[in-house]
């Protein structure tokens, strides 16, 4: 049988179950009734359940979640604790947020000069992306105690460099066995170039949006470029049911509610980067791009999650600001009461409490163990903290927040790039973490596959200050066949 991770309706309910309850949503019935019918209320912690359920199951499953998506589809209900802000984009005329939101980023709105050294400083952070994204593939989805045994097994904790199988005893493996698909390529005896990852393939997608759409583009331009460079096999979670559902004809931004128990993950984050290297210094016009970004796919604190990035990323790329005055203006780019935000200022507090970070790291699992490993509120919270603590170090960024646990290639790739750009330059990076990338990436992102870092770093230059190219139709299209 084949598994469809992210997609079916037996998994996503216990998840929205979940997730709706984090809103602050009532769902005692609908669990009863699940209940009742033979189904588990706990989400699963990979993509999929083991056993498939009945047609009778999953019909019930389609049901639960159409009622529950109600209160997201009706503009009369209520609103949420962490209502979504709403900018002005070309097919939306501009809403209210409803309580607790704060107001939109005014943004440049159009194209300035860059700080100097602006190239070299974005060279750095497609590199320490890449490495920081790389630390942390080996060991996704294992838990914290798996990492660090793994680690120490080899004299690596705390942790200062690569994993590695060598000297690894066998039982340990069989217990904590590394990422299945990413081990061949990410340990450090395999290790040849920059594989593919979901985390590269987003920011290199964002670099096609600029190219066409410049930085005025809409939602439904992301949309349209999905459909056309982005293979839905590479997508996950909220990502994937959005996708589906431009397939099924639902339009942006409902793709980012309908059936999608996941709009609160972490996905709209790790979109965030480019749009706070294209905007060095304005922290607004980079939280305003990666809001129009993120509705594709999430709501809430998924979509400050990726404000909360693309404005910390800004201020850094400034190349006046440190990790902590960066952080900060993240934090100004968001509700200050969203969970999202109270989740960062915990990890910047215990941060600054503990020298030891492991310690920080225990009291973050302890308080935030709740969620699911890649949902945005744990993760942005560790990586706050592991920024926080490493203070500019871009070893220790990387480091800390891998071995932190939960989404530890995304976190460690968001890590990369801030200290990246306070590093300032690609030869500020130790050699050992920039010389296994051989200055090359995979990917399935067309016309990127092969690509040096620093070609990806001159485009991203010039894209920081292009003009907007001339408006095209931002309808997502069926795409050209070959």
């Amino acid at each position: 049988m084949m598994r469809l991770t992210w997609l079916q309706p037996e998994d996503l309910l216990p998840h929205e179950f979940r997730q709706a309850e984090e809103e602050g949503r009532d769902v005692t019935e609908a669990v009863t009734r699940w209940l009742a019918a033979g189904g588990c209320a706990a989400p699963p912690r990979s993509g999929a359940s083991p056993t498939r359920a009945s047609p009778q199951l999953r019909a019930l499953a389609e049901d639960l979640l159409t009622e529950l998506g109600q209160d997201l589809e009706d503009e009369t209900a209520p609103a949420h604790p962490q209502p979504v802000r709403r900018l002005r984009t070309r097919r939306e005329a501009p809403t209210s947020g409803g309580p607790g939101a704060a107001a939109p980023g005014s943004g440049r709105g159009g194209p300035g000069e860059p700080p100097a050294g602006h190239q070299p400083r974005v060279h750095a952070a497609w590199l320490g992306r890449a490495a920081g994204c790389l630390l942390g593939k080996p060991v996704e989805k294992l838990p914290l105690e798996g990492i660090r045994a793994l680690a120490k097994a080899t004299g690596n904790w705390p942790l200062t460099t690569w994993f590695t199988a060598r000297d690894v005893p066998r039982e340990l493996l069989t217990t904590y066995p590394w990422n299945r698909r990413s081990a061949p390529t990410s340990l450090a005896e395999n290790i040849d170039g920059m594989p593919e990852d979901d985390d590269l393939n987003y920011p290199l997608l964002n670099l096609l949006l600029l190219q066409r759409h410049g930085k005025a583009f809409t939602t439904h331009d992301v949309a349209a470029l999905w459909l056309e460079e982005l293979p839905a096999a590479r997508t996950f979670t909220a990502e994937r049911v959005a996708y589906r559902n431009l397939l099924n004809g639902v339009p942006p931004p409902r793709t980012a509610r309908h059936h999608n128990p996941f709009r609160e993950w972490i996905g709209a984050l790790i979109r965030a980067d480019v749009h706070g290297w294209t905007n060095p210094g304005d922290p607004d016009a980079a939280a305003e791009q990666a809001y129009r970004d993120a509705c594709l796919t999430h709501t809430g604190n998924g979509v400050y999650g990726a404000m909360f990035a693309a404005a910390t990323v800004a201020t850094a790329a400034s190349g006046t600001a440190d990790v902590h005055a960066s952080l900060a203006a993240g934090l100004d780019a968001v509700p200050p009461d969203s969970r999202l935000a109270g989740a960062v200022r915990r990890g910047i507090r215990l941060a600054g409490e503990h020298r030891d970070f492991d310690a920080v790291v225990d009291r973050l699992h302890a308080e935030f163990g709740g969620y699911h490993w890649v949902h945005v509120v744990p993760n942005a919270a560790l990586l706050a903290a592991a920024l926080t603590h490493a203070d500019g170090d871009f070893t220790a960024s990387i480091t800390r927040v891998v071995s932190g646990g939960w989404d530890t290639d995304s976190n460690g790739a968001t890590a990369g790039s801030v200290a990246g750009l306070l590093a300032g330059r690609p030869d500020a990076l130790p050699e050992r973490w920039t010389a296994p990338l051989r200055n090359r990436l995979a990917t399935s992102v067309g016309g990127f596959h092969g690509t040096g870092f620093d070609t990806l770093a001159a485009l991203t230059a010039r894209l920081t200050t292009a003009p907007a190219p001339p408006t095209a139709d931002p309808t997502p299209q069926e795409a050209p066949r070959p």
